[in-house]
């Protein structure tokens, strides 16, 4: 029979900071006698006693940059996982000062938010790219879909979990190149109680609060509590206010069964940045030929805000959640999930695109004359809701040297979408922004809904099991498949004419007509199988292969009519697949992890045009090839590391070119990116690191933009963090961001004439209480 040789935990996030002697001696002495008699069943046997000298010994918590994955899918700790996996766990992103999704995804390579959106319309939320492909759909929470394009705060988070390839076996319908799994916090039967208390550069003003208490009886509760208002560094005018409250009530703690119901309110109140003219950059030239002086004029300042005081980003969002976990037997366990939840966003941001006609150079030689028009609002007004009910049971059985680990489940899900149109009313529209000063102090837009709506459900039935076979010590066999069922309906009424609606028919044009009316039933069949070799028991060679697919409308539950639209429910799914080659190494006791990986990604049934007849056909076919290194952990016990590189080669293998620049290459994918973040505590108390992030160019979407740059350049920021902990109740953090004050272009958009700024240099000083 096959034994379990070592199982290692991890320091849970909130430990004590301190032990105390009399628990280490206690400790010491007690291990031998509980060992004996645990192997022969019997009471402890008595041991002799003496008097010690006084010891006293001053500890502090270890942080913890890895961790394991919380789901039940994966049964095996990442050293034994046939795939690339990364675990960003809260100390590491707390340290950072990070306070979003977005922020937090810096410690993983090649994944940001790079695309600004296209034209006249603005990216909302955690717009994600992750290996060449928009991931923005494939964020879940808890391992249920989490829905809508918001901004998500972390303070409610114990790590966030970032598999890289198909995940369509993990979650179903996902992005072809990966899925982003947020671990929310729980009650726990320890006493403890943490808040943190902010304030930096542009106004920066954040308080959270985490609070836990036992109430007796296997019970607890904890409450979670964050509060911010703020700008952002190095932009005029962009406000981000928010404030949210997470309680959750634990039932049956440290028994066979527990309970768990978590609940979640977030309410934000945010002035949108819709971004800067590109004018001036590396690469623009004049979108006039006849205006060549455009051409030649100096950049705006990075802080200018083109943009009303009237934009806004509202947004509620509301989750309630139970959970329970049952201990059938040592080895085996059924959870199960219950989800609700709703997200609103209204919206309204005044975007802008400097063509020709829209930037007006009224003395051609003086460009403190030039205007730009501010005639592309960009309005939303929606509701996704979603009801989710996941059963898990996972199961481990023995016979012999061999090992099953197996995960099976039932998930039923209904995910719905309701859009409302709004639109400028009667022909108002704010002024013009002079280009160098613009002016965010004025009125004239006037908007109201127009009649037009979207709305789109979802119904999901599906089924899945993983199963990971250990023949003896060395080697390791898994598969898993996963089975969707779904029934995806979509109706619109939109304005006819235009670019892009529909024939009016003889109706006024923008009069509100039938759009979409559609429905589409399929089976989605996704698959994935590795085998893995333990050449040592800290160490893994691994290779994989994986199928997903991405149906119509999976990424926002909207149908299309377009014919060049993959979210047409004429058009077979997307499919990805994906093989991949790695190692894995456990060192310093299993305390630093480090991994390499070779993968190579083909997305097939892209739409694409034929170009003799003009018709759109699926034969379309990206490629993603690269390697990924990683290390993660404790080099020793006071010098902890987290670092990440990535290469990637990508392609379109059929169909034409999707960047601005003609190439064969993927937009918004660099070729090369690169993180780190590290810490040392040269003696207790005191903690002093930092971190730096490489972004290599990015090339932007195909467009018929004149004159716009057709990629953004490389760039180095370097960070840093000073901290000291007075006494095991108060520290004092300060983070210094981009300590080299790097100029850089953090996202563009499609056609090229807006760009998101890179925050210039900045600071965040943070007092931390325990008690």
């Amino acid at each position: 029979m096959a034994h379990i040789k070592s199982r290692k935990h991890v320091l849970p996030h909130s430990a004590p900071r301190s032990l105390g002697a009399a628990s280490l001696i206690g400790l010491a002495l007690g291990l031998p006698a509980v060992a004996a008699a645990q192997s022969t069943g019997g009471p402890a046997p008595d041991t002799p006693t003496r008097t010690l000298d006084e010891v006293r010994v001053d500890g502090h918590r270890l942080k913890r940059y890895s961790g394991e994955s919380s789901s039940p899918k994966f049964t095996q700790p990442l050293l034994d996982t046939t795939r690339t996996l990364d675990i960003i766990n809260a100390d590491l992103f707390n340290e950072q000062g990070a306070t979003t999704l977005t922020e937090a995804l810096r410690n993983t390579p090649g994944v940001s938010t790079f695309y600004v959106g296209e034209n006249g319309n603005t990216t909302t939320g955690d717009a994600v790219y992750m290996r060449g492909f928009d991931s923005s759909g494939s964020i879940f929470v808890d391992g249920v879909r989490d829905l809508g394009s918001i901004t998500r705060d972390v303070f409610n988070l114990e790590q966030i979990e970032v598999a890289k390839g198909p995940a369509g076996t993990d979650y179903g319908r996902t992005a072809p190149t990966g899925s982003i799994n947020l671990v929310t916090k729980r009650a726990h039967l320890r006493d403890a109680g943490s808040a943190t208390l902010s304030a930096g550069s542009a106004d920066h003003r954040r308080l959270t609060a985490d609070w836990n208490r036992v109430l007796g009886g296997g019970s607890a509760l904890r409450l979670n509590l964050m509060a911010q208002d703020g700008g952002t560094p190095g932009r005029d005018v962009v406000e981000n206010m928010r404030w949210g409250i997470a309680p959750s009530l634990g039932f049956g703690l440290g028994s066979a069964t527990r309970v768990y119901l978590d609940l979640l309110h977030v309410q934000q109140e945010n002035l949108p940045d819709g971004g800067v003219p590109t004018i001036g950059l590396p690469g623009y030239t004049s979108p006039d030929p006849e205006r060549p002086e455009i051409g030649a004029a100096p950049p705006v300042d990075p802080e200018n805000f083109y943009g009303t005081h009237r934009d806004h980003d509202d947004v509620t969002a509301d989750m309630a959640t139970v959970r329970i976990e049952h201990d059938l037997r040592p080895g085996a366990q059924l959870v199960n999930t219950t989800r609700w939840g709703r997200t609103d966003q209204e919206y309204m941001l005044t975007a802008f695109m400097a063509d020709a006609g829209r930037l007006l150079t009224p003395d051609p030689a003086d460009p403190s004359t030039w205007t730009l028009a501010r005639n592309l609002p960009t309005f939303k007004d929606q509701r996704n809701e979603i009801l989710a009910n996941q059963t898990a049971l996972v199961l481990s059985l023995e016979q012999g040297n061999l090992r099953h680990d197996i995960s099976a489940g039932l998930e039923l899900s209904r995910e719905e979408l309701a859009t409302r149109g709004v639109v400028a009313l009667d022909g108002s529209a704010w002024p013009d922004a002079n280009l160098y000063r613009p002016d965010p102090d004025v009125t004239g837009l006037h908007w109201g809904p127009n009649g037009a709506r979207g709305d789109g459900r979802t119904d999901t039935v599906a089924a899945w099991l993983f199963d990971t076979l250990s023949i003896g010590e060395r080697w390791k066999l898994n598969g898993g498949i996963r089975v969707d069922d779904y029934t995806a309906e979509f109706s619109s009424l939109v304005p006819c004419g235009g670019r892009r609606g529909p024939d009016c028919g003889g109706a006024p044009e923008g009069e509100i007509v039938p759009g979409v009316d559609a429905e589409v039933s399929d089976t989605l069949f996704n698959w994935k199988l590795g085998a893995l070799y333990k050449p040592a028991d800290n160490g893994s060679l691994y290779a994989s292969y994986a199928v997903s697919h991405q149906p119509p409308g999976g990424g926002n539950l909207e149908l299309s009519g377009s014919a060049s639209s993959a979210d047409n429910p004429a058009f077979d799914p997307q499919e990805a697949r994906t093989a991949e080659i790695g190692t894995k190494w456990e060192f310093a006791d299993g305390g630093l992890l480090l991994t390499a990986a070779l993968f190579d990604t083909e997305v097939r049934n892209e739409v694409v045009q034929d170009p003799t007849d003009q018709q759109y056909y699926q034969t379309g076919r990206k490629q993603v090839r690269g390697v990924e290194l990683g290390v993660v952990g404790h080099v020793t016990r006071d010098w902890v590391v987290s670092a990440g590189y990535s290469h990637m080669d990508t392609e379109v293998l059929d169909g034409p070119a999707v960047t601005a620049d003609g190439s064969s290459v993927l937009a918004y994918t660099p070729e090369d990116s690169f993180t780190a973040w590290s810490t040392w505590q040269p003696v207790p108390g005191l903690t002093l690191g930092g971190g730096a992030r490489y972004m290599g160019e990015l090339a932007r979407g195909r467009d018929g933009a004149v004159g716009t740059p057709t990629h953004t350049e490389d760039y180095w920021v370097v960070d840093a963090v000073a901290g000291y902990a007075f006494n095991e109740h108060f520290e004092l953090r300060l983070n210094l961001y981009n300590l080299l004050d790097e100029e850089y272009v953090a996202a563009i958009n499609k056609s090229g004439y807006r760009y998101t700024p890179g925050a210039p240099r900045s600071a965040l000083l943070t007092a931390n209480f325990h008690f």
